[in-house]
């Protein structure tokens, strides 16, 4: 690799590498999608971004080196890492590159750019919205916001929760300002505000330009990229999302206000997908990451940002909303009409309590009949109350409207498409007794979940923050967190409280809950009450029970008289059991494949 003209732009990849690497439970995966072939982990080092950085530092003592991507952006401030359970610094320092970009930065980095280019410094280039920057000195800052420093922020979580929340409120490109962040009286982290956000034709273009649309070619002797599967006829139609979950770091990423392409973008961008020799006629997706939002919840957000202390959805829907989908709807819509488009499906995340708040059916209408591929995945992550706040979620009986309209629906248009409904166990504020109340639920309606999602702590989201703290930042209330492997493996196990496997997990933690009530025979209980044998051995017993009954077995040579007696009709004549045609009168079975087997078994 030779010294590049300007500097080195470093990512590590459209995936975090921790969260590609390891489970929720810290063990590594076997599998990466994004890796050639797939079937081996671990191409990539752990914290891809920061091994990158320092092996070209090590090699390129003074050329300048900038990271970004999803794992720089959600670590440019410091941070609670889960994997190594620590407070980390901020990623400019550990890689120990000269400028960092956040966000999708499209225009930053353009701008970054444009001043190399001009013969600018990299130390110079303190002034471009989207990036941060190290710094000795804070005087010639204006109107800055000084966060905890570092070492506050190990020592005390009262602090760390502080620190979150101010840079939660400074994510908006119209309201946010410049953050500090202190590790010495001679070193500091500054953020600058975001860059402001794409307008349509911006969008339309940086999604006009002739991408490849596939791996590289080399990639495919080792046998391909998996990841693309799903996305090589997916189209990105929107970016944001004001949703507001806690423990989402979209917010940090891509922020909270809406943006769009326009028609006419997705279109072309769809229409080129039936030249391509692999398009079956299937486009999977049309949406981003929430299908059903496309335009800014308020008009004010354009003009003042969005509110820094509210949620547009929760804890329930504001008065400003603007609920639309008539956009979307035309969208979809013509992509229907495209020839040699089959069908068109809607996997992103749909809101279902914006949906539900939409008082024009068609949108919902029109979902269900063309755009469900036999089953629709939605969020409602759980059902107790107290969870759900903490999650940022509305309350169970939005979702409760929806599955009773979703049912309703699927039945005036006569097809069987199911509700799959994402749960999440050992989420900040979820306790045992929250744990249960959402596996009474799910026996209610007769689910068994196949997957479940426990809280996966990662950097940069409100939920990570109460895991590490026990503080809500919102707040800064005391929150109930489950830590203990073991504590977070009964939350899971309650959810699929049906599995075998699980019958050990689930009676310790409905023990532990005061709740035995919910252990033995009745249709309410969860799991039955072991007795000394199994309750394999006993029900065999049963079934051999049956079967004597059946055959008069064990009865001895007094139920075989009886039998006899029973058979001989008047005068003792034997008499003969109702038949029905004789063998010769029957019609001859074709001997097809499936007969010869039977007869081989």
């Amino acid at each position: 690799m030779g010294e590049p003209k300007h500097a080195f732009l470093v990512t590590g990849g459209n995936i975090d590498s921790m969260v590609n690497h390891y489970s929720v439970t810290k063990k590594r995966r076997k599998e990466d999608a994004y890796t050639p072939g797939g079937n081996v982990a671990g191409k990539r080092p752990d914290r891809a971004t920061i091994v990158y950085s320092n092996l070209i530092r090590q090699s390129f003592k003074g050329v300048p080196i900038i990271i970004g991507g999803i794992e720089a952006s959600l670590r440019r401030m410091a941070h609670y890492d889960y994997w190594s359970d620590q407070v980390k610094r901020s990623i400019l320092l550990d890689s120990q590159a000269n400028l960092l970009v956040y966000g999708m930065a499209e225009k930053s980095i353009i701008e970054v750019a444009d001043a190399l280019s001009s013969g600018i410094g990299i130390e110079h280039i303190t002034y471009v919205k989207g990036t941060c920057y190290k710094a000795t000195s804070t005087k010639d800052l204006y109107d800055a916001v000084i966060l905890p420093s570092y070492k506050t922020i190990r020592q005390n979580n009262e602090d760390y929760a502080r620190s979150f929340k101010a840079q939660a409120q400074n994510t908006d490109s119209i309201t946010a300002k410049t953050l500090v962040e202190p590790y010495s009286d001679r070193e500091f982290v500054v953020q600058l505000p975001p860059k402001s956000i794409l307008t349509q034709s911006e969008f339309d273009r940086i999604y006009g330009l002739p991408y490849e649309r596939n791996y590289h070619p080399s990639y495919e002797a080792l046998g391909g990229v998996a990841a693309i599967q799903e996305v090589k006829f997916s189209i990105i139609a929107n970016r944001g999302c004001f949703g507001g979950c806690n423990f989402c770091a979209l917010t940090f990423h891509q922020g909270r206000t809406m943006q769009s392409r326009s028609e006419s973008s997705i279109v072309r961008e769809a229409e080129a997908f039936v030249w391509d020799n692999d398009f079956k006629g299937y486009i999977h997706d049309v949406g981003g990451p929430t299908a059903n939002f496309r335009k800014p919840s308020c008009r004010m957000q354009l003009k003042n940002g969005v509110c820094k202390n509210k949620q547009c959805l929760f804890p329930e829907k504001c008065k400003n909303l603007e609920v639309d989908h008539s956009e979307y709807v035309g969208i979809l819509r013509k992509l229907r009409k495209i020839p040699k488009v089959k069908k068109v499906f809607v996997r992103s995340g749909i809101r279902f309590d914006y949906l539900m708040y939409d008082k024009d059916p068609t949108f919902f209408n029109e979902l269900t009949e063309h755009h469900i591929s036999g089953q629709l995945k939605v969020a409602p992550e759980h059902v107790d109350h107290c969870a759900l706040s903490y999650m940022g979620k509305p309350d169970h009986t939005v979702y409760s409207g929806f599955t009773r309209r979703y049912d309703k629906r699927n039945k005036q248009i006569d097809k069987k498409q199911f509700l799959v409904p994402y749960l999440m166990s050992s989420h900040p504020g979820s306790d045992l007794h929250s744990a249960i109340k959402l596996a009474e639920y799910l026996r209610d309606i007769g689910h068994q979940p196949q997957q479940v999602q426990d809280f996966y702590p990662t950097p940069a989201t409100a939920s990570t923050t109460m895991y590490y703290t026990g503080i809500d930042p919102r707040t800064m209330k005391e929150v109930f967190v489950a830590k203990t492997s073991k504590e977070k493996a009964m939350q899971r196990a309650l959810i699929q409280f049906k599995k075998a496997q699980n019958y050990d997990l689930v009676k310790e933690a409905l023990v532990a809950a005061g709740r035995e009530d919910l252990i033995g025979n009745g249709s309410k209980c969860l799991i039955k009450e072991k007795t000394g044998r199994s309750q394999r051995n006993q029900d065999a017993d049963l079934y051999l029970s049956s079967l004597k009954k059946k055959k008069g077995v064990g009865g001895g040579s007094d139920n075989k008289q009886k039998s006899l007696k029973k058979s001989k009709g008047p005068g003792g004549q034997k008499k003969s059991p109702a038949k029905g045609p004789s063998k010769s009168e029957r019609p001859r079975k074709k001997k097809t494949i499936r007969n010869v087997h039977k007869k081989k078994k």
